[in-house]
């Protein structure tokens, strides 16, 4: 009986140390509440974790999430605050309990989502779908706190913030040198311009001291969205955008950082950050990386943008090689977005994009000699495209988005071949944006304006769609993990989207912060699979473990 006794003494320790803290989070409007972001950090670290509350209220730290010692906590629910500050102290004896009050908010513009504010605002839905322009480089809140009226922003405020490179945001802005040449010009731009300023003249604090719309929420997480655990590494600089980030098979994650002239390196297990300067090879033009990509051995391939430079890390070595683009396709709107190396050992070459004339450019590593195709280059003119990502097949054949449209293009690798393949939508542009190839030589991309998942079978041609449960998702990216689950984020929504290929089953988790996704990446290593993506706002890299 003593043994048993002392057994079940031991069992009752062990589980009770396995949680580190937990507690009820309620309010007075609804009592105990499900689907609160709570989250965790210790003074002096850089590093946060965030868990939900289930349908009971109840949130719970696992122990080995949280180390000894203070911690402030914070939490996430729309329409909703912490009636104080909380900080506590985790002791590795004992689980700490922590009940927290939430009362209404008495700023619930600050809280919005650009999704939010998308569907709060009235008009239809091709308005609502300009607004889309407006969060690559801040929020949909600072737009509508504006006063500004029809004239200015047609006149000012538009032709502003065209004049900026979309890698700009309010801590960094920077100037293009020149406008890409398939946009659109003169009197079409102009009426682009004056359509926009017309719509957000409507929406914005121009007309009142308030809005004439009801500010409008989407429900909190459920279910098995709050089964889940986020971890977020601040950087060192609120400057640091981390557009792609990847994890190696060491567990380092590395990011590009799309402002300025760095690769970074995190090290998830201290939070350490490592910064590899790259050089400026145009002065005076702007500065920042977008793809970043790994080849077969692990070599990491980046896009430098409007330096217009093609360049790869070996990792190893620790040292950056680099190619310059041709001097007659690097004008001043030169920009080399995508670099994809992911079949480069097929034949020794490398497939990148250049955004500056809707041109794809394939290089030569052993001889540096670069090849380009402009596949809409007898386009009529005023005809917009955006050639947006690029993605070798097994083959190193080339699929490319064209983001303007509803199209993806192939290019053999043999021949030098173009064909395009029209998706089948009521829309006439679906915005493809970026993707992936997988093992079976299916291409899965977002389709930024129509809330879908695409998958192009590139063997029979055929394309399938998936819908997102959230209007204005607008997906940027897909990534496939191991399990046939297609994951994507949302630069609109500060969700991340779980796709089920094989049921439709879908679960929307939503983020710990406002936080900009673009490129995603899945770590098919662990069990269950870690998400991972870049605040591309927010100066962090985000973690997601899902727990079923």
């Amino acid at each position: 009986m003593r043994i048993t006794l002392l057994a079940l003494l031991f069992v009752s320790s062990a589980l009770h140390a396995q949680t580190a803290l937990t507690g009820l989070v309620s309010s007075a409007e609804e009592g105990a509440m499900e689907g609160v972001l709570v989250g965790a950090k210790k003074a002096g670290s850089t590093i946060t974790v965030t868990v939900v509350s289930d349908a009971q209220g109840r949130y719970s730290f696992p122990a080995a999430k949280l180390e000894p010692g203070k911690y402030a906590l914070k939490v996430r629910a729309v329409g909703f605050e912490l009636e104080s500050p909380v900080a506590l102290n985790v002791d590795a004896r004992k689980t700490t309990s922590a009940d927290l009050r939430l009362r209404k908010t008495g700023d619930l513009a600050a809280q919005l989502s650009n999704a939010e504010w998308m569907t709060s605002v009235p008009g239809t839905d091709q308005q609502k779908g300009q607004l889309l322009n407006c969060v690559g480089c801040h929020t949909l809140e600072r737009v509508m706190r504006s006063a500004h009226s029809a004239d200015t922003f047609a006149k000012t405020v538009l032709p502003r913030m065209q004049g900026y490179v979309n890698q700009s945001i309010p801590q960094h802005p920077q100037l293009r040198k020149a406008e890409r040449l398939m946009e659109e010009r003169g009197d079409q731009r102009v009426q682009v311009y004056r359509s926009a300023a017309e719509y957000l003249s409507t929406i914005n604090l121009g007309e009142s001291p308030k809005w004439s719309y009801a500010l409008k929420t989407l429900p909190r997480p459920s279910g098995r969205a709050t089964r889940v655990i986020y971890t977020e590494y601040d950087l060192p600089r609120a400057t640091i955008s981390p557009h792609d980030v990847i994890v190696d098979a060491e567990g380092i994650a590395w990011y590009s950082s799309f402002g300025e002239q760095n690769l970074g390196r995190l090290d998830p297990k201290t939070g350490n950050v490592k910064e590899f300067s790259i050089e400026t090879t145009k002065p005076g033009f702007p500065t920042g990386l977008l793809g970043l990509r790994s080849d077969r051995e692990g070599n990491l391939w980046l896009g430098n943008m409007y330096q217009a430079t093609i360049l790869k890390f070996d990792r190893k070595a620790q040292k950056f090689s680099s190619w310059k683009l041709p001097a007659e396709q690097n004008i001043d709107a030169a920009q080399v977005n995508m670099v994809s190396p992911q079949s480069s050992h097929v034949d020794g070459k490398v497939w990148t994009q250049n955004n500056g004339f809707a041109g794809v450019h394939r290089l030569d590593i052993a001889t540096g000699k670069i090849e380009t195709w402009e596949p809409f280059k007898s386009a009529p003119k005023g005809e917009p495209h955006n050639i947006y990502d690029v993605i070798p097949d097994s083959q190193n054949n080339a699929f490319f988005t064209d983001f303007r449209w509803r199209h993806i293009g192939r290019i053999d690798a043999k021949t030098g071949e173009v064909k395009l393949f029209e998706m089948p939508s009521a829309a006439a542009v679906t915005a493809p944006r970026r993707g992936m190839m997988d093992s079976q030589d299916r291409l899965w991309f977002g389709q930024y304006r129509a809330d879908r998942i695409g998958m192009l079978d590139t063997k029979t041609g055929q394309f399938k769609q998936w819908q997102l449960a959230t209007r204005w998702a607008s997906p940027y990216d897909v990534a496939l993990d191991r399990n046939e689950e297609a994951w994507t984020g949302s630069m609109i929504t500060d969700q991340v989207t779980r796709l089920d290929t094989k049921s439709g089953r879908m679960v929307d988790y939503l983020l710990p912060r406002s936080t900009n996704i673009r490129r995603v990446f899945v770590d098919n290593s662990t069990t269950p699979v870690t998400f991972w993506v870049g605040s591309n706002h927010g100066a962090s890299i985000v973690k997601l473990e899902p727990l079923d």
